[in-house]
Parts: structure tokens; sequence; C-alpha cells
């Protein structure tokens, strides 16, 4: 059975904020499409698919 993480590790933080991070990762990319760097924008929406992706996998899920 796998223990989980260290309470003050990264990847427990991560967890426990994923929500919050992936919020701020789209706040962000709105902010940049509003700056017309739509670039810049796709960087930070790709960041929020590839974490979303690894919670799906990591809860089963088809990710």
């Amino acid at each position: 059975m796998d223990e989980p993480p260290p309470p003050e590790s990264v990847a427990h933080l991560a967890e426990v904020y994923l929500g919050n991070i992936l919020y701020a990762l789209e706040a962000t990319a709105l902010w940049l499409e509003e700056q017309q760097r739509a670039d810049d924008a796709a960087f930070y929406r790709g960041i929020a698919r590839q974490l979303a992706a690894a919670r799906g996998r990591e809860r089963g899920g088809a990710a």
C-alpha cells in the first residue's frame, strides 16, 4: 500500500491545493489573452491540462 507523502512535501501541498492552482493558472491564462499573449496563455493552460490529467490518472479516471 502506498503511503501518503510527508505533510509538508511539494507533492502533498500540490495535491491539497490542486483546485486553487488550476484556478490560478486559468486566471493567468485569461489575463494573458486580454494582453494579446495567446501563446503564453496556451502555455499556462497546457500546465493546467497536464496537472488535471495526472490527477485523473491517480484517481483511476480516463485522462
